[in-house]
């Protein structure tokens, strides 16, 4: 039988061998041409979905890495705590974060405010929690910088005529709220040389500080707490804060529409459950950059309405 056997083996081998000379030999005769195949054409392919995930993103405004950082202890937390299967995604542009949320692809959406009343105009999020900054205040400001060394910029009304990068088109901090600065000082945006925003995906905040840093643009908007971030990137005493905006409110959780009210309600137990005192969660709170999270609704977000609409920004746009 062990004989037999190997003897099929050969069989097989060989027919194999016979089919694939046949093939090759067959496929192109003298006078045809080889097929082309462009391998620039792929179809993405989409795995099956798992089950009972909840996804989370934060808002791209630092690069992946520092999303990850900043918020993979606090996930960790709070799968813990709600039992809840939380995975954190990362969209890379402020346009896909929202769009994500309208398509039921993002759960729970971390962002700025001037973000969440967009989705909650276009896809019905709702906000339940926002957080405490490390300042200990539950709002934040734009800044407006430029080089330490830039003798012709000594206050907002020298950036005039000046070329200037802010973060977004829908940035908070980094373009929202300085805008909104700028008009309540007279400068409006047909006062500037140029109006460009940061390129590519993920990380903006840190290029508008780079590009002022590198000479490319005279003027730039970010958030407060972003030079922080890029201080182990550059000196940052190279770069001086012109001036800043009016606080306005800060970083929100919103829910996507449609979403179990139960896991809302489990995921504002956990949040309100830490505490800067405990060792260990503070450590999860440093790493995410905020002192507390407290309840939030969506009314507490109309002072960035009516400042959008005051600067004549659409919620469409």
């Amino acid at each position: 039988p062990l004989q037999c056997q190997g003897k099929g083996e050969i069989k097989v081998k060989y027919g194999w061998v016979f089919l694939l000379c046949f093939l090759l030999f067959s496929g192109c005769g003298e006078n045809e041409s080889a097929i082309k195949v462009d391998l620039t054409e792929r179809e993405q392919v989409i795995l099956k979905e798992e089950h009972g995930v909840i996804t989370y993103a934060y808002l791209p405004q630092y690069s992946h890495t520092i999303s990850h950082f900043r918020h993979h202890s606090l996930i960790q937390y709070l799968r813990k705590e709600t039992g809840l299967n939380i995975k954190q995604i990362f969209p890379d542009t402020f346009d896909e974060h929202m769009k994500m949320v309208g398509q039921e692809k993002i759960d729970i959406s971390y962002s700025n405010p001037f973000i969440y009343i967009k989705i909650a105009h276009r896809y019905g999020a709702k906000a339940f929690a926002r957080i405490v900054e490390m300042t200990g205040k539950d709002k934040f400001r734009g800044q407006i910088i430029c080089r330490a060394d830039n003798s012709s910029i000594k206050n907002i009304y020298d950036c005039r005529n000046k070329r200037w990068i802010a973060v977004d088109s829908t940035s908070a901090g980094g373009y929202l709220y300085p805008l909104g600065h700028f008009i309540d000082h007279g400068i409006t945006k047909k006062d500037f040389k140029e109006i460009a925003f940061a390129p590519g995906p993920g990380g903006k905040q840190e290029k508008v500080v780079l590009s002022v840093y590198a000479g490319k643009y005279d003027i730039g908007t970010i958030r407060e707490g972003t030079l922080d971030v890029v201080s182990d990137k550059i000196n940052i005493n190279k770069i001086k804060v012109v001036s800043m905006s009016n606080p306005y409110p800060g970083w929100v959780y919103a829910a996507r529409k449609n979403l179990d009210k139960k896991i809302v309600e489990k995921l504002n137990q956990a949040f309100r459950k830490l505490d800067f005192n405990n060792k260990e969660h503070r450590e999860i709170l440093e790493a995410a950059s905020f002192i507390k999270v407290i309840n939030s609704v969506d009314k507490d977000f109309d002072p960035v309405r009516q400042l959008a609409e005051r600067v004549g920004m659409s919620l469409e746009e």
